[in-house]
């Protein structure tokens, strides 16, 4: 087995990675877990081989791209008093955003994933699901494809075949897709769909909220036809960090009039030279973008106060290790 493998499943302290045809399960050396450095699906991995046992994950190679979300250590939003980065896939090219047409349709959730793809440096997708189930798809695909100038979205139906001819540009060899969303968006069917067999579990929709139950239960990479397929298990909630550049690639628009108006610190409420409010006025700028991008703009600003607080924290800690005589 080559010892540069890529990693395909985590299961808490043991990971599967391959090479080639071959795969094996690895832990880490105390090396990586004192530095607490932990690999994600789709990390490209050195190994030592056991033939005894599991192996050894003894380096983790530079990541190319990757998706991250805040780390609230189990606490809800408003009383987590620190945050930390947790990466939850790498080396990723497209983040496919896997939307239903249903009561769980939400324009804020596609542009929170696409500005974490974005800031990670991954093209996302914006897939709509289930567009037999829609009496109106093309209009749910107007005010998605409306978040952004640059967010390609398409809208597909695993049951009847429609629109996956769209999704076929992205499928080259080489090439790594993560499926993320909500749980029951229909991310495993579409993997079934493209493998032509069922190799994801799936499970059935309630009826009264249209809320998924959740069958994956880990982070996969599964090949189809040499297409590197991610499946990962719904998120509830998806919060921003580090997403500045990501925020400014999604609403590319709205930062260009930002940096436009005639005061570095403006509020846009009442200073003259506003380009956001002249915007507004005059229709070219919708209120719903604009609060869009506003709330995103404010939780990445006290996810990075939070974060460097964390950080300091940590800091603190380790200069109170006493050092080896």
């Amino acid at each position: 087995m080559n010892n540069n493998c890529r990693v395909i499943q985590v299961h808490r302290d043991r990971y599967l990675v391959r090479s080639g045809e071959e795969e094996t399960y690895c832990v880490l050396t105390g090396n990586l877990r004192f530095r607490e450095e932990y690999p994600v699906v789709g990390d490209y991995v050195n190994i030592t081989e056991n033939p005894y046992g599991d192996s050894l994950i003894r380096e983790i190679l530079p990541r190319k791209t990757v998706f991250c979300r805040p780390d609230r250590s189990g606490h809800a939003d408003g009383f987590a008093k620190t945050l930390q980065v947790q990466p939850l896939i790498a080396n990723i090219d497209y983040v496919f955003i896997i939307t239903s047409l249903n009561r769980d349709f939400s324009t804020g959730r596609i542009a929170r994933y696409a500005a974490m793809a974005v800031s990670g440096g991954a093209v996302p997708v914006a897939v709509l699901t289930k567009a037999d189930l829609c009496p109106d798809p093309g209009e749910m695909e107007a005010k998605a494809a409306a978040l952004s100038g640059d967010l390609k979205t398409i809208v597909i139906s695993s049951r009847t075949g429609f629109g996956l001819e769209r999704l076929r540009e992205y499928f080259r060899p080489g090439v790594t897709i993560a499926l993320l969303g909500s749980s029951g968006a229909g991310k495993s069917t579409l993997i079934n769909t493209l493998a032509g067999q069922e190799i994801m579990r799936t499970g059935e929709i309630r009826e009264e909220d249209s809320k998924g139950r959740h069958t994956t239960t880990h982070r996969e990479l599964i090949e189809v036809d040499g297409v590197s397929l991610i499946d990962t298990p719904g998120l509830r909630e998806l919060g921003v960090i580090d997403a500045g550049e990501g925020i400014a690639g999604t609403f590319a628009d709205i930062a260009d009039l930002v940096s436009r108006c005639a005061f570095s610190d403006c509020t846009h409420r009442n200073e003259p030279g506003c380009a956001v409010r002249r915007a507004l006025e005059d229709g070219s700028l919708t209120p719903e973008r604009w609060r869009m991008y506003s709330r995103l703009e404010e939780e990445n600003r006290r996810s990075s106060v939070r974060k460097n607080e964390r950080m300091m924290k940590i800091a603190m800690e380790r200069r109170k290790i006493p050092r080896k005589k």
